[in-house]
């Protein structure tokens, strides 16, 4: 079985089991979803996220590279691996993070609550994940891909299913592309960055306010203008700005009063002082 085939497969299942691991984390442990509703995460409105299934093909290549490295001690070869698989998924995660950022002025996620983030788009406590689940591949999954991918090749069906997988997935990230593109455009106009996360929360909260039909496989459909749901998001954050800006504004003044005050009672203070001193000379 050739190289690109084996690869072909690992995208089409990392893409499918990172959706569903996220989706699960998301509704179950997100500190971002404290509703704890049901959310398809990703770019691309189908059940697969690219990513993962990047990140799969990585690990596969990794894994079976372990034998040209040359470190002697058998543990410390595995630290080497799984230290290796971190930082390769961490890196995948910051190129990606930062190419949407930067060329499409949208934020597919947002780690800038987390501790030691860099540009909100890696963190220590997600790099760490990425190593748990580089160790799970390493020891639950890989040592049996390759009798499994070897039957997969025999089997006719496993060709339809990868290429049904590739046809849904091309049409999917073709249309989410041209989202991103919408997006980008009107957010380049008005010099704002768009979470695409915050973005889709909005479309669900005007359709459950208007008891509208919300399709989880469809979160981006919408029969109102996507601008309009830019402009909202533009008005919301505006007004968080002015907030913000009106409450450190609040607080200096606050500051300022309770400096002139004490200055008095100081002041107050010293020439209480002076004229005791005058009374006890005189």
């Amino acid at each position: 079985m050739s190289l690109f085939l084996k690869l072909t497969f690992l995208f089409c299942i990392g893409s499918l089991s990172g959706w569903v691991l996220e989706v699960f984390y998301r509704r179950f442990f997100s500190d971002a979803n404290p509703e704890r509703k049901w959310i398809n995460p990703g770019l691309c409105q189908g059940p697969y996220l690219p990513l993962y299934g990047t990140g799969l093909c990585v690990l596969y290549l990794i894994a079976m590279s372990e034998k040209y490295y040359l470190l002697s001690n058998p543990i410390a070869n595995k630290i080497m691996l799984f230290l290796v698989m971190s930082v390769s998924m961490t890196a995948i995660e910051y190129i990606l993070g930062y190419l949407t950022l930067t060329y499409s002025h949208v934020r597919l996620w947002d780690y800038r609550n987390e501790w030691g983030n860099i540009q909100g788009l890696i963190c220590p406590k997600f790099s760490m994940y990425w190593s748990i689940l580089g160790a799970m591949y390493y020891f639950l999954i890989h040592p049996h891909i390759l009798e499994s991918l070897e039957w997969l090749a025999n089997n006719l069906g496993f060709s339809f299913g990868v290429g049904l997988f590739f046809g849904i997935f091309s049409i999917d990230f073709a249309n989410a592309t041209n989202m991103v593109m919408t997006i980008k455009k009107y957010a380049s106009e008005h010099d704002m960055v768009v979470k695409y996360e915050e973005f889709k929360e909005q479309i669900r909260a005007h359709h459950e306010a208007r008891n509208l039909k919300y399709h989880f496989f469809a979160p981006l459909h919408t029969a109102k203008p996507v601008q309009e749901y830019l402009y909202d998001m533009k008005m919301q954050v505006e007004y968080k700005k002015e907030q913000f800006e009106a409450g450190v504004i609040q607080k200096k003044q606050e500051i300022e009063y309770e400096l002139m005050e004490t200055r008095e009672e100081i002041s107050n203070e010293v020439i209480q002082k002076v004229d005791k001193f005058k009374k006890k000379k005189g």
